[in-house]
């Protein structure tokens, strides 16, 4: 049974991508686990793995098409025996398909393959994908089979063909009870002007319209999505930073030998996580209903890259050295600008830091990147007068920080209570190692 290839979702905010090479050819043999294609997501370039074997019969979207929708067929997929005299006519992606059919009536689209689609991606219970292969979806319509009941021994828990094969059908969990219809008053959250209405408030002047890519059109609808639904609220304190200087310093002529060089971005990572263990109630994360409190500190880091950025996530900073975070952070930050982080190395996290102090800039607000409950934002370190512990007056050199935080996680004073804690760790580093 011909069965089709669909473009996969492979991060969770991806819902069109770039096809940007394919791996295989039409004719070619693949197992399960084998590479079909690279796919370019919002964020990165990932290999895209077979999960069932067949062979390739069609090639419905070819190298470097654009804005292909998560779930359109990209692939036919015949089993032994079978022929590309089996495809019933060369099929397009669901977009061209939509396209033919409003200009020449909805028979205009061809059949993608001379047997019945695939049953659509079941859920379970709790409402969540369950991930299976379309030819395990088939089978398992036809022999009543539940899948929220079947374990899947595919990449990443998918369900394949081997896994119902061998199946017996069992009674139906019971589907989710309907939710409530929304109020009446409730309307959708303004978009703003089109782009024709923006367009003419220029007419007569000169410019050049660019197309937004995946990674631009994700920023832009995460980071409105988070200042019309985040709380945000705002602290903000200055940093004597000469004692970390001085130690960072001391630090980088022992570890010359390594080729290991400390920056003060390195201890900023270090002092943020572990303030968080200092502060367990404000090391959780918002989850629409409810809070999860997190036990490892994992601290993301705000990387320009061109076109947008990156977030990488330093796993467990509260139980690493600063060379071993030194090391990392450049890693992470070396790949994130070639577009080459894998999606678990750039979600997750608390908690995020955004330092601008290289530019120049003393100090800005940044925006809380859900579902973090707050991020740090780090502006540069600047010599000013100061008034010293002995009421003197002293030149000092201050870095000032505002601290952008979830209400919804972190009442007034935790937050209060961790920026102390932030600013203690850093104008004491001695102390924050021991």
């Amino acid at each position: 049974m011909a069965t089709e290839i669909l473009m996969p979702a492979l991060s969770p905010t991806m819902e069109e991508g770039t096809l940007a090479k394919w791996l295989v050819k039409e004719g070619d043999t693949v197992s399960s686990g084998d590479l079909l294609a690279e796919i370019e997501t919002d964020k990165a370039t990932m290999e895209f793995e077979a999960v069932d074997e067949g062979v390739i019969g069609k090639i419905l979207v070819p190298d470097g098409s654009e804005g292909v929708a998560v779930n359109s067929p990209i692939a036919i997929l015949l089993e032994e025996g079978e022929s590309a005299d089996d495809i019933a006519a060369p099929a397009a992606p669901a977009a061209a398909a939509a396209e033919a059919a409003s200009a020449g009536g909805s028979d205009a689209a061809a059949p993608a393959v001379a047997t019945a689609p695939a049953p659509a991606a079941p859920q379970s219970v709790d409402g969540n994908r369950i991930f299976a292969s379309p030819l395990a979806r088939r089978i398992a319509a036809d022999k009543g089979l539940d899948l929220s009941q079947i374990d899947g021994t595919g990449p990443k828990g998918r369900i394949v063909k081997a896994d119902v094969e061998g199946a017996t059908a069992t009674a139906p969990a019971p589907a989710p009870a309907a939710p409530a219809p929304a109020p009446a008053a409730a309307t959708a959250a303004p978009t703003g002007p089109s782009a024709v209405m923006v367009a003419r408030m220029y007419e007569g002047r000169t410019f050049e319209e660019v197309s937004l890519d995946g990674m631009r059109k994700t920023i832009a609808a995460r980071l409105t999505e988070a200042k019309q639904t985040i709380p945000h609220f705002y602290l903000r304190r200055d940093i004597q930073l000469d004692a970390l200087l001085a130690f960072r310093s001391q630090l980088n002529k022992q570890l010359e030998g390594r080729g290991v060089k400390l920056s003060v971005n390195d201890f900023i990572i270090k002092a943020v996580a572990v303030a968080l263990q200092q502060f367990p109630d404000a090391n959780a994360v918002w989850a629409g209903d409810r809070v999860l409190q997190m036990k490892a500190s994992d601290v993301a880091v705000a990387v320009a890259i061109e076109g947008g950025l990156f977030t990488p996530v330093l796993q467990d900073a509260d139980m690493k050295s600063l060379s071993a975070l030194s090391a990392e952070m450049k890693d992470l930050a070396g790949r994130a600008r070639d577009r080459k982080l894998a999606p678990h190395e750039y979600q997750g996290g608390s908690f995020a830091i955004s330092n601008l102090g290289m530019y120049g800039i003393d100090n800005f607000d940044a925006i809380v990147n859900p579902p973090h409950a707050g991020i740090l934002a780090v502006g540069a370190g600047v010599k000013k007068p100061v008034v010293n512990a002995e009421g003197e007056l002293a030149v000092a050199t201050v870095m000032s920080v505002t601290m952008s935080v979830d209400h919804r996680v972190i009442d007034g004073a935790l937050g209060a209570d961790l920026l102390n804690a932030i600013k203690d760790n850093l104008e004491n580093p001695v102390a924050m190692l021991a």
